[in-house]
């Protein structure tokens, strides 16, 4: 029996998408290891082998067979646009992804000004404000801090991801417009999915069974 793999997004992600699998009968004793410098971690009984990866790597891992699944967070899968198989929504990472700036940016987004948005994610926000909102509007990409942009008067809004809203408050911004619901998602490799198809079903039914049961 070949080793089915899975790749996981760095940080937080890895951890709690580590104990569902955990809680489904697949652990990984050598994750857990946090001074370990290995790459692939290998639970042997299970023949399932495990991969850390940056959350925006991912989805190319798995849309090129590297990983036969991936737990990413629906941000990275709609910049991405990978072609694989988004099976099932582990209800973890919870978030949204927002049109944020000062209090007076709302009329301009209201009257479809133009106007400067700055973002780590060029894809959703294009996609949103030329396909849904039909507004002309300047992107700038941004890899840091994109909080600071409007503050500078780099742009007048931002596109980002916005947990407890915090962070805006204490600069001075607020949530102007919802984009998306946010969470982690489990992806499948379309060619996999039809070679394991009986491996990967039994695993993708008892993950959802747990999220069930966890809801309830």
């Amino acid at each position: 029996m070949r080793y089915l793999t899975v790749a996981l997004a760095k940080g937080r992600m890895a951890k709690k998408s580590m104990e569902l699998f955990e809680a489904i009968g697949l652990p990984c004793e050598e994750m857990k290891d946090e001074g370990t410098r290995k790459l692939i971690f290998v639970n042997e009984e299970k023949k399932v082998r495990f991969f850390l990866a940056k959350a925006s790597d991912v989805p190319t891992y798995v849309e090129y067979g590297a990983a036969d699944m991936g737990i990413v967070g629906k941000d990275t899968l709609l910049e991405e646009g990978r072609r694989l198989y988004e099976v099932l929504d582990l209800g973890i990472g919870k978030c949204r992804m927002c049109v944020c700036g000062p209090a007076e940016a709302r009329e301009r987004l209201l009257h479809h000004e133009l106007i400067r948005v700055a973002t780590k994610y060029p894809g959703i926000a294009r996609d949103y404000f030329f396909r849904k909102k039909h507004q002309t509007v300047e992107i700038i990409k941004l890899n840091g801090s994109v909080e600071l942009a409007p503050i500078v008067g780099l742009s007048e809004v931002i596109v980002d991801i916005v947990e407890t809203g915090s962070t805006l408050k204490e600069n001075g911004l607020e949530v102007l417009e919802d984009i998306v619901s946010l969470s982690a998602r489990m992806v499948v490799n379309q060619v996999s999915m039809k070679m394991e198809h009986e491996r990967i079903s039994r695993i993708i039914g008892d993950m959802r069974a747990l999220i069930k049961k966890r809801e309830e």
